[in-house]
This record gives C-alpha cells, structure tokens and sequence, in this order.
C-alpha cells in the first residue's frame, strides 16, 4: 500500500524469481489502483481513514521507543556525503498492561514520503496525519515487564520503512520478546532521523542497477552493528538490560528475508532467522548456516516444483544445516506478511488475495511467534509439528 513499491516480479516473490543474473526486476507497487481521473477524484467522496492494526494475543502490553543509532565507523552506502551511516530503530518491549500512552504508527514526515512515492486519490481519505495516526496497540512510556527477554531484530521489505512489520512486533513483544525494528536509511520511502530530517530513498528510481546481493550485505552490516549497540553496555538504549543477549533471532519480510539469512551467514550471535516470502540475495551455501531456520511464503509461488522463485528456495532449503521448515500459505499474496494488506483494505481498496488480509497477518504472527518460542525460549509448540485443522491453509513442504 501504501507504498510501497517493492520490487515484484511475476510472481509477487519481492524481487526478479531467477538466478539469472541478466535478468532484472520488475517494479511494481503494493497499493495498485486504477489511476483517478481528474473529474473522479474531484467528485468521489472522501471516506474517513481510521486504521487500526490487530491487537496482540499474549498475556503483556507493548511498549514502544524510538532509538536513533550512528555507526561512525562506517560512511553511508547510499549517499557517502552524507556522513556516517544513520540508523532509526524503534524498540518494541514487554510491557505492563495500562501504561503510557498510545504510539503513533509513524511521523508525519514518513507517512508523507510513502504517500509521496505512490500518491493515493483524495478520496481514499489517506493524508500524512491519518496514516501516522494508525492503531497500533503500542505504547510509548509503558513500565516494562521485569526480567531478561530475547531479542529479536525485523527487517521490512525493498522500499518498505520498517513501521510495516509493527502487528509482527507488538504481537512478538506481548509474547515476551524485545523486538528491534531497523530503519534501513536511504533504502525506503523515509526514516526520520535524530536531526528531524526524514531523507528520501535514494535507490528506489532505478531498481534496475540495484545489486541485491550487495544490499543485503549492507543491511546485515546495519543489523549487526544494531545487536553490537543494544547489547554492549546498554547505553545506546536505557532498555538494554531487558535483553538477553545470548537469545537473538531475526526475521524479515521479502528483502528483508534475505536480509535474515545474509546476517546469519555474517553474524554467528543471531541464533535463529525467518525468512517471509522473500528471494534469498544469494542463497546460502551448505556449512553458512546451520542454525535454526523458518522459509514462510505464498503457496503460490514458494511450493517446491513451482519453478521460478522455488528453485532459490530450493538452494536454501537444500543448504540449510539446523532445524528447519518450509511452510507455504494458500491463498496469500506477497503483502500477507506485512501491514501493507491491512491499511491498503482499510482505505478502500480490497484485496485481490484469496486469503483475508487480517488471516494472513494472523497466520503470519502465529507461526513466527511459535518457531522463536522453539527455538529462542525452548518452548516446544505444536504449531510446528505438522498440519492443523485451526489453520488448514498453512502447508508443510518436504
């Protein structure tokens, strides 16, 4: 939707489903609509926005702190003048239930970049301040919960700010998770830095000379030096001391995906990854990773045999070395994984995916929650072990 231009070939994989190197993306968009006519948009009324994202299932609140991060040991690989690489990250926490107060879903200035990039008829009732003003069931000054809490970091889509992944992270934190939502600069629709400024993406125009390859290893770069500050004498977060360091996962949708397995290969600290729908930005070789390890995607696309986007899946699958699991979604889309199904129905716009946007976000958190608790806290689920008649859409592979 909102947005968000990710980069979707044929098979709505996220990125060009080939291992071809000549071949190369195509760009299309997640919040697609026939174009408004000048005389419709000027007569069709204007709906009232007010979205609202799925409140989380488990037992603690979610709380919610913008952290700002400045790695100055490395210059930005995006736009070098601009000085060393700047992170945005919003921690997510365990929270107790009915402290402070209601967090927006974004600035105005990033809601204003995503509306920029894919500009939406007036009448959809889509304005900087209502799509800021999303609810999101996080709270901002919420007393944490006692104790120490895996860390889990999420890594959004090509061209996706990091807000899309929020239902996955408030549903990860009431489990008892602190989660670390990375802003990857320069790479989306804007992030709004410590200096207020909310810079644009500067490799979205041309999708086409991106090397993937070279982008996942960046924002693996981005991730570690993420864990290396939330985890080395808790200053760049007063929160630090809710994490236990020696339990980190990552999951990521689409690039972010790929971004998943790139930091595992690089970082032996994050002991588990999730991949969501996404094309792997070379996928891993046997012996890189031999952690835990969860393939969520489409069935549509992702179901071994289906050629294209599978055969990379099938590398990975094949080159995995830890507990592992390739599970397949029928009737999902490439946004099911995300916010962006959710908001872009709640503007008008239905989706054209079998599956329901809030049953694919449903699906999405349960399955993921469950693989962390396994794999991060121990705590066998079921969930896991094969076919449920709660759940008959999600198919297990190999």
């Amino acid at each position: 939707m909102l947005a968000l231009a990710a980069l979707v070939a044929g098979t709505g994989a996220g990125f060009a489903a080939t291992t071809t190197p000549s071949a190369t993306p195509v760009a299309t968009h997640a919040f697609d609509t026939a174009p408004a006519t000048a005389t419709a948009t000027a007569t069709a009324p204007t709906r009232s926005f007010h979205g609202t994202l799925p409140a989380p299932t488990g037992p603690y609140a979610a709380g919610e702190e913008i952290i700002h991060l400045t790695d100055e040991n490395r210059l930005d690989p995006w736009v070098p003048s601009s000085g060393p690489r700047q992170l945005t990250v919003t921690m997510i926490y365990p929270a107790v239930p009915g402290t402070g107060t209601p967090a927006p879903y974004m600035t105005e200035a990033e809601a204003a970049g995503i509306l920029q990039h894919r500009p939406m008829p007036a009448s959809s009732g889509l304005t900087p301040q209502t799509l800021s003003s999303v609810t999101t069931h996080a709270f901002d000054g919420a007393r944490p919960q006692r104790g120490k809490h895996p860390l889990v970091v999420l890594s959004a889509a090509a061209e996706n700010p990091r807000m899309m992944l929020t239902s996955l992270a408030t549903e990860l934190a009431s489990h008892g998770y602190v989660v670390a939502l990375v802003g990857h600069t320069y790479e989306d629709t804007g992030e709004t830095l410590a200096n207020g400024q909310t810079p644009p993406c500067a490799i979205c125009d041309h999708p086409e000379t991106i090397d993937f390859n070279a982008e996942t290893a960046s924002r693996a770069k981005d991730v570690s030096f993420v864990i290396d500050q939330l985890t080395h004498g808790n200053t760049a977060w007063r929160l630090a001391h809710l994490i236990d360091k020696h339990e980190i996962g990552m999951a990521g949708h689409s690039l972010g995906g790929a971004t998943a397995a790139a930091t595992m290969i690089a970082d032996p600290r994050v002991g588990a990854g999730v991949d969501m729908d996404g094309t792997f930005f070379p996928a891993p070789t046997p012996g890189q990773i031999n952690r835990p390890f969860l393939m969520l995607g489409r069935a549509d696309g992702h179901t071994p045999g289906d050629g294209g986007d599978d055969i990379v899946w099938k590398q990975a699958w094949d080159a995995l070395g830890g507990y592992k699991k390739w599970l397949t979604v029928a009737g999902a889309d490439h946004f099911s994984f995300a916010d962006q199904d959710m908001l872009r129905e709640q503007a008008g716009f239905p989706s054209a995916s079998p599956l329901s946007p809030e049953r694919g976000a449903a699906i999405t958190r349960e399955y993921v929650t469950a693989f962390f608790d396994k794999t991060l806290k121990g705590s066998d689920s079921p969930l896991l072990d094969g076919p449920t008649a709660d759940n008959p859409e999600v198919l297990f592979q190999h």
